[in-house]
Parts: structure tokens; C-alpha cells; sequence
């Protein structure tokens, strides 16, 4: 069974890494952020990297690209960027140009007519237009002939050793069920991945250290580190961002599981001093050992999230935030550090990105084996 997928709005490749565990073959990946381009070419070197805008990007590129001609493709995968729909921005809304890239997602839908689609995005589209946006999506693919399913799906549940929420679309033209991928982890099944199985390998830093590519601190723990390291004897994208003077004084004040609320008065920042102390829980956030992290976003800033390592003053290294987003550390990133952590906190999981490809598979299996052989 030839399985083969071609992933827009890449990034540095987290959904192509799950997809390709799960047996796909990813012929190329598509986005317009040059430092994850790079990292995508050096991770996925089986794959063809096209680096400009989606508008750009035509069908007769494609197919040249990959040798995949149309209705030939098994899954065209893609995640538009979340910005428009985030949570996080207060001016979101359908009049945000981003918010309609799904638009040419679903241009290159039209024209590759894959068997399979999956896209991901951020929880905020569902209240984006008042629905607008998941509305569009389905409605549209459903005149291209896609029968589609969305559901949110629990990152840890997979094995992810994170809280993160996303809103998944899977669908297809085949005639085949749609289904999202049943859980692995939590209650009655596998136990979480928390914050020690992840990163407790990895050598100790002080702020601000940094000397490349270092040599594990432990044997590896367990299967989720056996399976991150593989046969490798180093890591790489291990280094401590260097925090000014007054935020190490303000972390040694805090516990793990506490936050900004530990932090003396007199040390906190103007604006959270008027803060009350039932907002902001996150802020200045140092992690446990035993829990999972709250969801890694582009920016591991310990001002805007709980980033603060579980024992050592210091925000957690691109490593580390790579970790609790499942990467293997074969996956090196490139570009600048700032760029680094974009890439990780852009990404989708790859454990996530394997369940997904493994329940496609499953279900493009199912449908083989009831449809019936033609008479001859």
C-alpha cells in the first residue's frame, strides 16, 4: 500500500515527522518561515521543500514537485496559520487576511483532489465568525466531495507530555468512515507522559548556558526518552536562554507548581502589581516534575507562561520545549534561537501527527477489505 501525503503551512515539520511514523511517505512540505524550511529539508530529506506563499503555489508545481498527479495523492495535510483564530488575539476575526489561507488549502484541495485531507488548528476557530470559519471549511470541502469530522483532540492522550488543544478535521472522497484517533493515554490506559519522563535526561543548565550539542546527563528513563533518544549518544538545541538579573532573583523565590504569586512584592513587575491574584495563574509558572506542561507556545517566556524549569533558575531550552512536544532529538532545529522556539511552539506534535496517520491508515485499510472485488 503506497501511502503519500504532501503537508501545508509545514513549519519545521512536526505533522510530516508524525505522518511519516505512521508509515507515510511525505513528498513535500510547503511555508513561507525560511528558518523552518530549513529545518524541514534537513529532517524530512525525502521531501521537497517549497519556500513562498501558499498563493503562489500552483497544481502543475505540485505535481511536478512530487510525481503525484491529481486524485493519485492519499493525504493532503495542513494547518493555516492559527494567529487570526487564537485566543490569544483580541482582534481576531473573519476580516483577518489569515484567516482566510484556508481558502487556498482548500484551492490545492481542489486541484490535487486527494483521497484524504487532514487539517489542524487552534480552539479559537470555533468562535470565529461565530462558528463562520468551521462552518466554511466543511461546507466547502463538502461541494468538493469531502465528507469531513472535526473534533478536539487532548494532546496528552497520545502520549504528549503537554496540555494542548486542537481542533482536528479529518475527511475524505472515498466513501471510507471518518473516525479520530481513540486515546492512548489517561484514565484506565497508559499513565501520562509528565514533564520527568520527558526532559529528566537532559543535562543541567545554568542561565544563559550554552555548549552545543552535549552528551545525555542519564541513562534514558523509560519508553517515552528511549524512544526521543533512539541510538543517539547527544543532543542538540540545548541551551539556556539568558534571563536578566531580576528575573533569577524572582525565580528563586518561586516553588515548583507556583507562579508569580510567590514572587515578594517588591520584586514583581509594574503591571502585576496590580494585578489580582486570581488572574494571570500561568505567569511566572515553574513546572513539576510529576505533571504535564501547559501548551508550548512560540515564545517558552516565563513572563507569559509556566517555562520555568521544574528544579533550575532558568526557561527551559528549545530541547526541553522540543521534548514536551514530542520530538525525537534526531529532529535538530535550525535558524535562530528565537526561530527555534517558533518552530517547536508552531508545531504539531508529532506523537499527535502519528495517531492521526495511524487511524487514516486503519480506516483506508477497513474500507479496502469491505468494498467488494468487481466480477469479472
Amino acid at each position: 500500500m503506497s501511502l503519500t501525503a504532501i503537508d501545508l503551512f509545514c513549519g519545521a515539520g512536526g505533522l510530516s515527522a508524525g505522518l511519516e511514523m505512521a508509515g507515510f511517505k511525505v513528498l513535500a512540505g510547503v511555508d513561507l518561515f525560511e528558518a523552518a524550511g530549513k529545518t524541514f529539508e534537513v529532517t524530512h530529506p525525502h521531501a521537497r521543500f517549497i519556500g513562498k506563499p501558499i498563493e503562489d503555489v500552483t497544481i502543475d508545481e505540485l505535481v511536478a514537485t512530487t510525481g503525484v498527479a491529481p486524485g493519485e495523492l492519499t493525504v493532503l495535510a495542513g494547518g493555516p496559520p492559527c494567529q487570526a483564530y487564537s485566543v490569544y488575539n483580541h482582534q481576531r476575526g473573519m476580516h483577518d487576511s489569515r484567516a482566510t489561507l484556508f481558502r487556498e488549502y482548500l484551492r490545492i484541495v481542489k486541484g490535487m483532489q486527494p483521497e484524504w485531507i487532514v487539517m489542524e488548528n487552534v480552539m479559537g476557530i470555533y468562535s470565529i465568525g461565530g462558528g463562520e470559519a468551521v462552518r466554511a471549511i466543511k461546507a466547502e470541502l463538502k461541494v468538493l466531495g469531502y465528507e469531513v469530522e472535526e473534533r478536539v483532540l487532548k494532546a496528552e492522550e497520545y502520549g504528549v507530555p503537554q496540555e494542548r488543544r486542537r481542533v482536528v478535521f479529518i475527511g475524505n472522497r472515498v466513501n471510507a468512515p471518518i473516525r479520530h484517533p481513540a486515546p492512548t493515554h489517561g484514565e484506565n490506559l497508559q499513565p501520562f507522559t509528565t514533564i520527568l519522563d520527558a526532559i529528566g535526561d537532559l543535562p543541567p543548565l545554568e542561565n544563559g548556558e550554552d555548549h552545543g550539542e552535549v552528551a545525555y546527563a542519564k541513562p534514558a528513563r523509560g519508553e517515552f526518552q528511549a524512544f526521543v533518544r533512539g541510538s543517539r549518544s547527544t543532543v542538540a538545541n540545548h541551551g539556556s536562554p539568558k534571563l536578566g538579573k531580576i528575573n533569577v532573583e524572582r525565580m528563586a523565590h518561586i516553588p515548583p507548581g507556583g507562579s508569580w504569586r510567590d514572587i515578594p512584592f517588591d520584586l514583581l513587575p509594574a503591571g502585576m502589581k496590580r494585578a489580582k491574584r486570581s488572574d494571570h495563574t500561568k505567569r511566572y509558572g515553574r513546572m513539576t516534575w510529576d505533571g504535564l506542561s501547559c501548551t508550548v507556545l512560540t515564545k517558552c517566556d516565563v513572563h507569559w507562561g509556566a517555562y520555568i524549569h521544574p528544579e533550575q533558575d532558568r526557561a527551559i531550552s528549545v530541547r526541553e520545549a522540543a521534548r514536551l512536544q514530542a520530538f525525537p532529538d534526531w529532529f535538530e532545529f535550525h535558524g535562530s534561537r528565537t526561530d527555534q522556539y517558533v518552530q517547536v511552539g508552531n508545531a504539531v506534535p508529532p506523537l499527535l501527527g502519528r495517531a492521526i496517520g495511524l487511524t487514516i491508515r486503519e480506516l483506508i485499510t477497513e474500507a479496502a477489505i469491505s468494498t467488494p472485488i468487481a466480477a469479472e
